[in-house]
């Protein structure tokens, strides 16, 4: 059972850009944007350790220039203040961002909760954390309707006396990318600290034009999406998971790890498959997805190895597109701009004695095949993570090392820790870099407690291990 706490809700209010600086205007959903009408917000925590604040000096020195810095960045980030409009077909749906009142919410709130606890990487009942999780609602006063425009941003302050912030959110990844996500995020806190100017290099492009389409691959996602039946839209209304008995751990992959996971797949693959020395395609992102879809795979299903058969177990991830696309596309596109992969191993193999070496084989092969064609099978992108969501056959990552999500500074240095929350429903794997361990790789999970045990017994076991197990 989770601990419990006292939260205190000091404050709500609506955070919108400064007036009379932007006018109205709706944006088009991209194709890269219309798979992610299917998943629900992404809903990351931010701890910051300050061991000397006091709620008193919180609200009056730091609250007033966040909310003032908050505004200036959305000026720059404007659609993330606006609303997804979904109507009814044959209009598509898109962005909206009305100058009257366009606005994110802003809720600052007080919490008993151990601090140092919930931002550890041990095991820690999910229920821990939902508190500190903003809620991001069509209308709070209305049953669900998905016609309704909803919000794309809410956003969490929570104070820890003596201890520490929690910054959290809850964000629809349909408006952008986490490359997106992390520009807004550097760009309100460079504005707080009032550094001398705004990096360039974070200010947004809006353009959506710059996505090309020349194949219709828009209209072909957005009929998929329109296709499913009306319950499974319902994204924001995922309160229906029994999280009883379920708890988070983070663990990491460092650099030693990976190099003592590549020598062996590479001595194993040699003899499995003939395969040359280097031929694989081993970065520090295939080898940690590997180990993890292994570990998973057999945390859950080694006690009845002989009734896997050949069903096939499928790994998600996405892949960045940005540079891949063949045309020039600035880093700072505000959308999104990443690509779906899936890879398929049967579950036999996965919980064999080579099952680190297969993992690794496919899931570098697909990455090869989107470096080569991040396109390829775009039409099936929604059929494909309408398979995976929420499934226990299958494992899906969210996130990405690549992002430097370590590196948000607000003049408090860097975050003690980070969370997914989303994770919880959706059961994906969460991956950032690791804090603290040079090239190493955080690892973020939600299991059933037993499961977590297995799961870290079995982890360790494989990344100390002189052979393949």
């Amino acid at each position: 059972m989770a601990p419990s706490c006292k939260l205190k809700v000091l404050e709500h209010c609506k955070i919108s850009p400064p007036p009379g600086k932007l006018p109205s205007t709706s944006l088009p959903l991209t194709f890269f944007d219309i798979p992610w009408l299917l998943f629900p917000p992404s809903q990351p925590l931010f701890f910051f350790q300050l061991p000397a604040l006091s709620t008193t000096h919180f609200a009056n020195s730091i609250l007033p220039h966040l909310k003032r810095s908050l505004s200036l960045a959305l000026q720059h980030f404007f659609p993330l203040a606006g609303t997804l409009a979904t109507p009814p077909h044959p209009t598509a749906p898109h962005f909206v961002y009305a100058a009257a009142d366009s606005s994110v919410s802003l809720t600052i709130a007080e919490s008993s909760a151990d601090f140092h606890h919930i931002s550890g990487h041990q095991q820690r009942d999910v229920q821990e954390f939902h508190h500190l999780v903003p809620r991001l609602l069509r209308n709070e006063t209305a049953s669900y309707d998905p016609y309704l425009p909803c919000p794309i941003l809410a956003v969490q302050v929570t104070v820890f006396p003596q201890c520490g912030i929690c910054i959290g959110f809850s964000f629809r990844h349909v408006a952008a990318d986490g490359r997106t996500f992390d520009n807004f995020l550097k760009s309100w806190a460079s504005i707080f600290k009032m550094e001398p100017s705004l990096n360039k290099l974070l200010l947004p492009f809006t353009d959506r034009t710059v996505i090309q389409d020349p194949n219709g691959l828009g209209p072909i996602l957005l009929n998929q999406w329109r296709s499913l039946e009306s319950s499974q839209l319902d994204t924001d209304n995922c309160d229906g998971a029994d999280l009883r008995d379920m708890v988070r751990a983070t663990f990491v992959m460092g650099r030693s790890d990976m190099e003592k996971l590549k020598q062996q797949i590479l001595t194993r693959s040699r003899k499995i498959f003939g395969l040359e020395s280097g031929s694989m395609y081993l970065s520090p992102y295939v080898l940690t997805c590997a180990h993890i879809w292994v570990c998973l795979t057999k945390t859950q299903f080694s006690n009845i190895k002989t009734s896997l058969g050949e069903e096939p177990h499928y790994f998600g991830f996405i892949a960045g597109g940005i540079i891949r696309l063949g045309y020039p596309v600035p880093n700072t596109y505000l959308g999104n701009c990443v690509s779906f992969g899936r890879s398929d191993a049967t579950g036999y193999e996965l919980v064999g004695e080579n099952g680190i070496v297969i993992a690794a084989k496919v899931i570098g092969e697909t990455i090869e095949k989107l470096n080569g064609d991040v396109l390829g099978g775009v039409e099936d992108w929604i059929s494909d993570w309408k398979e995976l969501l929420r499934s226990d056959l299958h494992v899906t990552v969210t996130g990405s090392p690549k992002v430097n999500l370590y590196g948000l500074d607000f003049g408090w240095g860097r975050p003690k820790k980070i969370e997914e929350i989303a994770i919880d429903e959706s059961r994906a794997v969460s991956l950032t870099e690791s804090r603290d361990v040079e090239g190493g790789i955080e690892v973020g999970l939600v299991l059933p407690r037993a499961q977590m045990n297995a799961f870290g017994s079995i982890f360790r076991k494989g990344l100390n291990s002189d052979r393949l197990e």
